[in-house]
């Protein structure tokens, strides 16, 4: 892929910048998604809390149901592929999805290897819980990065980790010469070039957004606080009481995150959030793969 057509997809996953991206299974949950106001729809099979209770393999959305949701709703449509399944990844790329993301909350194709993500000319979102994950992705092709959290717990407290652990990561190079940059560079299996980058911007090249977890108007807006550029939404709006006012709760709080009067405001009076689950009641962490 060409650097112009990097340039043009960086550019375009900056445009998602303090927005909400949510995830459907059908064109009736992406209607209520965008005119809740969320910035995209995510297309997947299952909701990340019904892949969790189910535990069968995951697989890429049905395409029949990528392009009704397609032809639906009028934001950007996105669609999930397992880690490696470039098969996947190049079916979604001829239907003219916008994103794909590459997530280890499907079942994995490829134990080893990521998509390189610089073959295609979709942009891709990928997961991340630490700076290294986040650079390896990142030099593979990926425009987005996202926190893997712990999708389908309605838990936040992984997504906070992840995003603590990038962020202090990224603090620490300002201390650290050239030489010992090559050796961190090394060591994480990225090129100085881009953590020479990455020190030098104090941030990660790419957007970074919350997910996983993410269940209710407050985690929203926590995320936002600790830096996040935007927040991904999957189970927590529709294995919640009453989604329509969830998924515009959510979005009200990611433009409102530093305002405690209104945060109060839109967070009463919109259901019960979805059921949370301990982190040592999980019989699997879907956030462990694909490092």
């Amino acid at each position: 892929m060409g650097s112009k057509r990097v340039k043009v997809n960086k550019d375009f996953a900056k445009m998602f910048k303090n927005g909400v991206i949510m995830d459907v299974t059908n064109s009736k949950e992406a209607k209520i998604a965008e005119k809740a106001g969320a910035c995209a729809v995510m297309a997947l099979e299952k909701v990340p809390a019904d892949i969790r209770k189910e535990g069968e393999v995951a697989r890429m959305s049905d395409v029949k149901i990528i392009k009704e949701i397609m032809q639906t709703v009028s934001i950007p449509v996105m669609a999930k592929v397992r880690i490696g399944h470039f098969a996947e990844a190049m079916i979604l790329e001829s239907l003219g999805v916008d994103f794909i993301d590459e997530s280890e909350v499907l079942t994995p194709a490829d134990e080893n290897d990521h998509i390189q993500k610089s073959e295609f000319s979709v942009p891709f979102v990928c997961g991340a819980r630490n700076l290294g994950e986040a650079l390896r992705r990142i030099e593979e092709g990926a425009v987005m990065i996202r926190t893997k959290g712990e999708a389908g717990t309605g838990n936040i407290v992984e997504a906070v980790k992840h995003m603590k652990t990038i962020n202090r990561e990224i603090k620490m190079l300002e201390g650290i010469d050239e030489n010992l940059l090559k050796n961190k560079a090394s060591n994480l299996g990225v090129s100085f070039e881009l953590i020479k980058k990455v020190k030098k911007i104090k941030r990660l090249p790419v957007v970074n957004f919350a997910a996983g977890g993410v269940a209710t108007p407050a985690d929203a807006a926590l995320m936002m606080l600790m830096g996040a550029d935007g927040i991904f939404v999957g189970s927590g709006i529709f294995k919640s009481k009453e989604p329509r006012k969830m998924a515009e709760a959510i979005v009200n709080a990611v433009i409102n995150y530093n305002n405690s009067d209104i945060l109060a405001e839109i967070s009463k009076d919109i259901g019960s959030p979805m059921t949370g689950l301990e982190m040592e009641s999980l019989a699997v962490n879907l956030s462990t793969r694909g490092e």
